[in-house]
This record gives structure tokens, sequence and C-alpha cells, in this order.
């Protein structure tokens, strides 16, 4: 059994990997910890675990406790990692980070688009991008993972076959992409409000967005040089879900798109390649570790659309840290996973 602890348990993120790890055959959870909340019972916080977690109540983070497990998740606001993710590693404790401490590989990269040092530079070089579809071998053998955003894990699935086979121009991508409210975090703001964020839909950060660097960095990789991508995020009115519409320009208009993302994706249990002339629905993932995508060509021309839709809680935070956990730890990444949508 591996023994799972999780540093910051009262956000969604948090939540979500509780549900998630509750009916895991392989793991419990033994650590929960959270300053703010420190002495109050799971149930208590978090109706829907009743039941499940009724020995568990949150405490404060302390690496002694924690470097007790076999492995730790850090659901926490970014910059937090920083300061225990070398002493958990040092007791021979993995560690998955859901924050975006561990993802851009050149700190002061991370520094400029997140305002503050990075404060853990020395780990980077080891740190494995935990996105599996990519890095699958690389994150069997980590200490220490980096889980992808779930706006860069939307748009690097949808972009990368395209990339990788070189037919399309690197240096014309968009990214149109509409997140739900949650993908805000748990935190009291205005702008989540349920009469500030209903009945609209609302663009932010057009200028630039801190996942924009970490979106470019795979996507360079996929394509092997330099790329241009404009990425523009919408808050849509829902609490779950990414959909991102992606664009880009074909250099060889004669290759069957269909069957590229069929072959690509045919071993990847979480990710789906739809019918020719699906539209993907955030809905059919709610809940779902998966990845919907849907390729087209409009008017047989030269641009690619592709439809790219996950939870953002799940494939986009919580579940695909777990798939990393299944994988770190030589289970079947399916396992505790393979629940589908909730519908409706």
């Amino acid at each position: 059994m591996i023994k799972v602890g999780i540093v910051g348990g009262t956000g969604y993120t948090g939540v979500e990997l509780l549900r998630l790890l509750a009916l895991h055959p392989q793991a419990e959870v033994v650590a929960i910890t959270s300053r703010s909340e420190s002495g109050v019972r799971l149930g208590e916080m978090f109706p829907n675990l009743r039941g499940h977690y009724d020995h568990l109540a949150f405490s404060v983070p302390d690496v002694d406790q924690l470097g007790g497990c076999d492995v730790v998740f850090f659901a926490t606001p970014h910059g937090v990692a920083h300061a225990m993710a070398a002493q958990l590693l040092e007791r021979g404790t993995r560690v998955i980070d859901l924050s975006a401490d561990f993802r851009i590989r050149d700190a002061r990269e991370w520094s400029r688009w997140y305002g503050q040092p990075h404060g853990a530079p020395e780990l980077l070089p080891e740190a494995v991008y935990g996105l599996p579809e990519v890095n699958r071998e690389q994150i069997r053998e980590a200490r220490l993972i980096a889980v992808p955003g779930c706006y860069p894990t939307a748009t690097q699935l949808g972009l990368i076959p395209l990339l990788e086979q070189g037919l399309v121009d690197p240096l014309r991508l968009i990214a149109d992409c509409k997140s739900g409210v949650s993908g805000a975090g748990r935190g009291a703001k205005v702008s989540s409000l349920l009469t500030e964020a209903s009945e609209s839909l609302m663009a932010y950060s057009v200028k630039g967005h801190r996942h924009l660097p970490e979106i470019t960095q795979g996507l360079c990789r996929a394509a092997g040089a330099p790329v241009g991508l404009t990425f523009v995020p919408h808050l849509a009115p829902m609490i779950r879900g990414i959909h991102a519409t992606l664009y880009a320009t074909l250099l060889d208009t004669r290759t069957d798109l269909q069957k590229l993302y069929e072959l690509r994706y045919a071993d990847e249990p979480f990710v789906d390649v739809m019918p020719a002339g699906s539209h993907p629905e955030t809905r059919s993932v709610r809940g779902a570790n998966v990845c919907r995508i849907a390729v087209h060509r409009p008017q047989d021309g030269d641009l690619a659309v592709v439809l790219s839709v996950i939870d953002n809680l799940v494939k986009g935070a919580s579940g695909q840290a777990l798939q990393n956990m299944n994988i770190m730890f030589g289970l079947d990444e399916r396992l505790g996973l393979n629940s589908p949508g909730l519908l409706p």
C-alpha cells in the first residue's frame, strides 16, 4: 500500500485528489496538512468525503511526518513546494507538485511570470514534466514531478501530433481557450462570484498569461524548433472544464489528419480521438481523467482546427497527478481513474 501525504488539501485540487484517492485500491492517505485548518476533520470541511476519511484531520505541515510517506502531493499556491521539496527528497519521499513551481525549466523565466525568485533552482534539472503522453518513461524513474497546468494540458495534447510531424507552421499557432470558474481556485474573489461570472463570457490576460511559457516550452520540444503562439484564455460560466480551440496553418494538406491523431494516441488510455466531424463537449469529460480531441480542416483548406476538452480539475490537475503516481510506482496508470464522465 502506497502511503500518501497531501500538503494543502483545502483547495479544489486538494479535495479532488482526495476524492480520487478515496477509491484507489493501492494508496492510503495518511497525512494531510493545512496551517489555517489544523485540527479540522476532512468530513467537516468536505461533506462529500464523509465515510471515507473519518480518521483524518488537517495538521500543520511537518517534514518529519510527511517524510514517512512514500509520496507527497503539493496542492498548494505557487512557491510553497520550493521550501519543502528538497527536504522530502532527502528522506526518500517522492514529490508530485500540482503547482507551477517546477514546470518551467528556466528559473529566471519562472520568476518573470510568477513575480518572485525561484526558491529551488537546483531541483529544476531533475524535475520531470508530468505529461504522460510525452514523458512516460522519465516519469517511471522520477523523484520529482511537475504536474502540467490545465490550459497547457489541453493545448499541448491538441497540437503535439501536428508539430511532431512538421505538418504546420510552428510560428503561427493560436490557442483560443475557455475555462470554468473553478480554475481560479477556491479563494473568495469578486470575479468568481455567481452574479459576476454567470451568463457572461470574458477574455483575460490577452497580453500574456503565466501558462504561456509552459505551453510554449512543451510545443517547442514537440516541434524541435521555436514556436510562435497566441494564447487567449477566457472565463466561461461553468464550474469545471477546459475547451481549447486550436488553429494551425498546414504546410502539407495531403496528410490524413484523422488518421494521424488516431495513430498518435492509439495506446493512450486517457486521450480519446473522436470520429471525424465530431465536436467534443466539456460536459462529456466532467469528473473524468480524459482529454477528448477532434480534428477538422474547414473547407478542405490549409487550416487545421483542433478541438480539445478536459476537466480542469481532473486531467488538468489532480487526475493527471494520480496518473503520474501510478506510473511512478509501477501500477496500471488507469488505477483509480477509469470512471466515466458525469452526465448530465
